[in-house]
């Protein structure tokens, strides 16, 4: 979330931290070299920090970094890690197969799970991975299960048959 304040006779735009927004890659490196510009300008750290919504931990190590290896250490930098298993197209493959469903992918289920798929995925690429991984795959992938009415009801409708269950209003 955003809101224009004034500062100093000019107009900025602030990010409340506490709106626990996640920013793009790309999103970050703009707001530190805007963050840059604003700390060679002369703004103090404090200000940066609470203009860009970060800690002023965090503004004065941009500072620091911006002092003692440029403007340029403060762009973004090749994502480190492990490289996925499944390339770009088998990724799509997996988004495909998604959409067509467990049965058509060969498994006896009309509902998707992580165990499901990731079953799908070894069956169909020989690529084995934990069903809890799979759950972030599917994350990145932006593959959300369709849940039929009656199926988001049924938890509440069974703690509320539940013996014993009390409600008190």
């Amino acid at each position: 979330m955003y809101i224009e304040i004034a500062l100093a006779k000019t107009s900025a735009r602030i990010m409340y931290a506490a709106d626990n927004v996640t920013l793009s890659r790309d999103e970050m490196e703009s707001r530190r070299l805007a963050a840059a510009e604003d700390l060679l300008r002369g703004i103090t750290q404090a200000r940066v920090a609470r203009k860009f919504g970060v800690s002023r931990t965090t503004a004065s190590r941009w500072c620091r970094t911006l002092g003692g290896e440029g403007m340029e250490r403060l762009r973004k930098r090749k994502a480190t890690g492990r490289p996925s298993r499944l390339s770009a197209s088998q990724l799509e493959e997996v988004r495909e197969m998604f959409a067509a469903g467990p049965r058509a992918a060969g498994l006896d289920s009309d509902r998707w799970t992580t165990a499901r798929l990731a079953a799908a995925i070894e069956i169909r690429f020989g690529i084995h991975y934990d069903p809890d991984h799979v759950g972030r795959l599917m994350h990145r992938l932006g593959l959300r299960p369709k849940l039929r009415a009656a199926q988001a009801s049924e938890p509440v409708r069974d703690v509320l048959n539940t013996p014993g269950f009390e409600m008190h209003v």
